[in-house]
């Protein structure tokens, strides 16, 4: 019988509305992650600011069955009502913005209920949508630092993410099923995309994938719902991640992941997490000692 590896959550900064409450928080995993997560009446929304354990991937059993567990990107959504279970291959500590919104109070926003199909259900495992990233962020600053309005302006801000949150449903839905590319093709994108070298060109992706380049493009924003360029400096940012947690210089990491100069890969990082890269060792450094 399995026995998922509890995880500890520690709460660092709080904000709470009647339709939303959005925490930062400290997961301290002693052994590689193993866990079911569920909440019953609200939306769990997951954005990551220090790395996940190593090849995180989560599995809803109840649609999927036991066996079919896939990557977990640096931002999730979990449904109201849905267990989701998460594995990872290494221990340590982890921060994250999550943001809980009300169900009741979010369907009354969309105007409509949500329905979770398989391919929603994965798509929400690894949502690319900068202006959601963008939000949660600023969700963070005000749980840290209140000021003058607070409330007022935490209960704009999450409605505004409900209102994403459906177009980003609906554009999944929206696009033509058999327009996608095949599990195998995306798997093959994900790990070449994982190699800590020159980001791949389009030519590179399509011949790995059998395809031409129109077909690899057109077929990979019907899977993932945005661009490959969107989602290749995504996932150099998310192998910036790992490899600042190392002692590696910020200019080697810069060139390791394809970066023409140390100015650009500080420029696209912050851009995409708030922070410089030295801001960002300087804050993993900090949470490891603590």
């Amino acid at each position: 019988m399995e026995r998922p590896t509890p995880v500890e959550m520690t709460v660092q900064a709080q904000v709470a509305v009647p339709i939303a409450t959005a925490q930062v928080v400290q997961f301290t995993m002693i052994d590689p992650s193993d866990t079911v997560m569920q909440r019953r009446n609200g939306y769990w929304l997951d954005l990551c600011l220090t790395p996940r354990p190593l090849n995180t991937r989560a599995c809803y059993r109840e649609h999927w069955g036991p066996h079919r567990f896939e990557r977990l990107g640096d931002m999730f959504l979990v449904p109201p009502g849905e267990a989701i279970h998460v594995r990872g291959d290494s221990a340590g500590l982890q921060s994250s913005i999550i943001c809980e919104l009300h169900a009741d109070a979010i369907n009354k926003w969309l105007g409509t209920e949500i329905d979770w199909n398989d391919r929603r259900l994965e798509a929400s495992l690894d949502i690319s949508s900068n202006t959601i990233r963008h939000l949660l962020r600023r969700l963070a600053e005000e749980a840290r630092n209140p000021g003058l309005g607070s409330p007022m302006l935490v209960e704009c801000i999450a409605g505004q993410l409900a209102i994403e949150l459906g177009r980003y449903c609906e554009a999944v839905v929206d696009a033509p099923v058999s327009g996608g590319l095949a599990a195998w093709r995306l798997r093959i994108i994900d790990e070449r995309l994982r190699e800590v070298r020159e980001p791949p060109t389009l030519g590179e992706l399509a011949a790995l994938c059998n395809i031409s380049v129109r077909q690899l493009t057109r077929g990979f924003r019907a899977s993932r719902g945005c661009s490959i360029g969107e989602y290749v400096v995504q996932s150099r940012i998310e192998s910036a991640k790992r490899l600042l947690d190392r002692d590696e210089s910020v200019k080697a990491i810069a060139y390791s992941i394809g970066f023409s100069s140390t100015s650009s890969f500080s420029y696209a990082f912050r851009r995409a997490t708030g922070l410089t890269p030295r801001q960002f060792r300087q804050r993993v450094l900090q949470r490891m000692r603590h």
